[in-house]
């Protein structure tokens, strides 16, 4: 997990498509062992890069487990997601949000404030 976790940080390797997809299934074991880290950074993997619907919905879910454990970047990335406009579901996005602010997130002050 460790590797995953230093590959998809590495600012010379972590934007190449190849090296997420390597540390993707890197994550998958530990995610399902309910590693909260490996669920919330496989869940922003799959939310972000992935383009097909099914690997979109499996990372929501990563993430709603993360951030029901207390992780606060998948809270974060919850609010983000249910904020947009084309899933625009302002309660859940709030409710995220103000986990994630009350753990100390500018960011989800700010987005807070402008729902």
């Amino acid at each position: 997990m460790r590797v995953a976790l230093w590959l998809l940080d590495s600012p010379r390797f972590g934007h190449t498509p190849s090296v997420k997809r390597f540390a993707g299934q890197l994550l998958k074991q530990p995610a399902r062992q309910g590693v909260v880290l490996a669920q919330s950074r496989l869940g922003q993997l799959l939310c972000r890069d992935c383009g097909n619907t099914r690997d979109r919905r499996i990372g929501v879910e990563l993430l709603r487990q993360a951030a029901r454990s207390g992780d606060r970047c998948a809270q974060l990335e919850l609010g983000r997601l249910y904020s947009q406009p084309r899933s625009n579901e302002t309660l859940q996005a709030r409710h995220w949000l103000e986990l994630a602010a009350a753990q100390g997130s500018l960011e989800a002050r700010q987005l807070l404030s402008s729902l």
